[in-house]
């Protein structure tokens, strides 16, 4: 029988469900934890306030550790809002006697800006928690806060980061996203390990309502599972970064992070394989297309919404080919992973503009770029040999660095349609025709196949 790990969140309560104990809960669950929750506040809160907060009392927050410890095996835990110092020194001898690791999330001021740390909890928060917490998670405000440092750079976040390991905890992810950068870079540090920038791209978008509670919660899901402090780390910065890229509006504030984000891309695989069927059978009743597939055949891939693995985008397992007298034949089956190297060609796409969920390629003869204008479609090129030395031995490599390298040149990639490779020794020059979903895609085919039948 699998055994569920159980995940223990102590926190305060978002009536407004982006931030807190309901990001926790939500997180937990899609990562595959059993939640388990100590509530140490309520909060009437929206996305665009905190309109007030009530605790309960010191006594009865004890009493809620005391009741799901006794009876229920934690495989991790984290701490959120823990709002006053009585209420830290009711929840810390509980923590100080954990045989679990312990994320701690030092909440002090809600995305809104309200305060959600008293005064008085402050100190109480640094002698009593810090100590016992196996992964500090402060924001650069917080850090500020605890370490009295100004934090511009990467240097004040070293500094800040060694001041912070002082105080106690195993180690510390200090996170860079108040900083103004093009990546969102996280610092991980330890008492065995100097700073460490983890990398994610940063998203443009209002919904950052509970991005460090879902990430610390995220955290403590991943090390409840066995993973070690870094791995668990970075699998919740690509959980938090989908949640991000995914994010619905809500409310007329700051919205919350897709937590389903997960689910949402599990549960449109079945509808990408039916798509890319369906695509297949219209493709094979087109004899005109003969003329576009290549020698070493044609494929297909689409991907499912925010892919961002190879595995995430699907394929035909054979290829499609033409007849000499014109006939397309499709072969194999739709298959998630059936195209390693078209997949990587459209994620480098994505890279650019992430609103590209499927590829063609196509044969490239002489005919094909004046083809491409005349049927307004905007077509880029990259010549191979640019490709860096490194890349000349990795699959898919050229693929991957000349689709993106193209796009990139060009000032507006997101209106790229098409991007030629001429090719080289014993490589066939090809297009690849990229679309936001597959009727873009035939839309685009058929203005082009238009085009060369003039």
């Amino acid at each position: 029988m699998y055994l569920v790990p159980s995940i223990l969140t102590i926190a305060g309560s978002d009536s407004g469900g982006g931030a807190g104990i309901q990001a926790d809960l939500k997180t937990i669950t899609v990562l595959g934890g059993y939640g388990l929750s100590v509530i140490t506040a309520l909060t009437a809160q929206n996305t665009r306030t905190v309109a007030g907060i009530e605790a309960p009392s010191p006594e009865f927050v004890a009493l809620q550790m005391k009741t799901v410890l006794t009876d229920i095996p934690v495989a991790a835990a984290k701490t959120g809002m823990l709002f006053s110092a009585p209420i830290i020194r009711a929840v810390a001898p509980f923590l100080e006697r954990k045989n679990f690791p312990l994320v701690v999330d030092p909440v002090c001021v809600a995305q809104s800006g309200a305060r959600l740390l008293e005064e008085d909890a402050v100190t109480a928060m640094v002698e009593r928690v810090f100590p016992v917490a196996d992964l500090l998670t402060p924001n650069i405000p917080e850090a500020e806060l605890f370490t009295g440092l100004s934090i511009r750079g990467p240097e004040d976040i070293c500094k800040a980061a060694e001041k912070l390991l002082e105080m106690g905890p195993r180690a510390v992810l200090l996170k860079g996203g108040h900083l103004d950068s093009l990546a969102a870079t996280d610092w991980f540090a330890s008492l065995d390990q100097k700073p460490l920038p983890l990398i994610q791209p940063r998203v443009q978008t209002q919904s950052l309502h509970g991005t460090g509670c879902t990430l610390s919660a995220a955290i403590a899901a991943f090390l409840g599972q066995g993973l070690d402090l870094l791995s668990a780390v970075r699998k919740a910065q690509q959980y938090l970064n989908l949640g991000l890229r995914s994010a619905f509006p809500l409310g007329g504030g700051a919205g919350p992070v897709n937590h389903l984000a997960p689910l949402f891309k599990e549960r449109a695989r079945r509808q990408v394989l039916e798509d890319l069927a369906q695509a297949g059978a219209r493709l094979a009743a087109r004899p005109e297309l003969a003329r576009l597939v290549p020698e070493g055949g044609m494929n297909l891939a689409l991907a499912v919404p925010y892919a961002d693995a190879p595995d995430e985008v699907a394929a035909f397992s054979g290829r499609i080919t033409a007849t000499r007298r014109g006939a397309i034949l499709v072969s194999g089956c739709p298959e998630f992973g059936a195209s390693p190297q078209l997949a990587k060609v459209l994620l480098a796409a994505r890279r650019h503009n992430p609103e590209a969920l499927c590829v063609l390629n196509l044969r490239l003869d002489d005919d094909l770029p004046e083809a491409l204008e005349r049927a307004g479609l905007v077509a880029v090129s990259f010549d191979r040999a640019e490709e860096p030395g490194y890349l000349k031995e990795r699959d898919g490599g050229p693929l991957e660095w000349g689709t993106y390298e193209a796009l990139a040149r060009h000032p507006e990639p997101a209106a790229v349609d098409a991007v030629c490779d001429g090719g080289e020794f014993a490589k066939e020059p090809m297009a690849r025709l990229f679309a936001e979903d597959m009727e873009d895609l035939l839309r685009k085919l058929g203005l082009l196949l238009t085009e060369l039948g003039r």
